[in-house]
């Protein structure tokens, strides 16, 4: 009965690599703007890799990938994970999606940062189902 509430596996092109972010964000977030733009998008995410928690997918094949990750600065009262893409062929978009805030003030207050993290994910998973199919 719970089996058709589960969700598909994700196409097999479709690799999790998630130690550490792909240089392939840095060259096309660069690939559209100057260097300088590219290291303060989203607080830095692409020059330092040190915020966590993150999530990749990679499809080497089409050399495209998908990432959730914070893309607000530390610093702000409310953090959000953005989706961000990486379409076959060059490019790098974010993808639009329902806001997956937290509030680091209050830590136990629902959403947590791992709630936030988890529905970001699970999105991001469900835009990877849809992508394959215009691929």
């Amino acid at each position: 009965m719970s089996a058709w509430r589960d969700p598909p596996p994700l196409p097999a092109a479709w690799q999790r690599y998630d130690s550490a972010i792909l240089p392939l964000w840095w060259e096309r977030l660069c690939s559209q703007t100057s260097p300088q733009s590219a290291a303060l998008y989203a607080g830095g995410l692409f020059t330092e890799d040190r915020r966590r928690p993150i999530a990749q997918w990679h499809n080497r094949a089409h050399d495209s990938a998908l990432l959730v990750a914070p893309e607000t600065s530390p610093e702000w009262p409310v953090q959000r994970f953005g989706i961000f893409y990486a379409p076959p062929g060059g490019g790098f978009t974010r993808v639009h999606s329902a806001p997956h805030e937290w509030h680091p003030r209050e830590p136990r207050q629902s959403p947590t940062e791992n709630e936030a993290f988890l529905a970001a994910v699970a999105e991001a998973e469900r835009f990877l189902h849809v992508e394959m199919d215009f691929v």
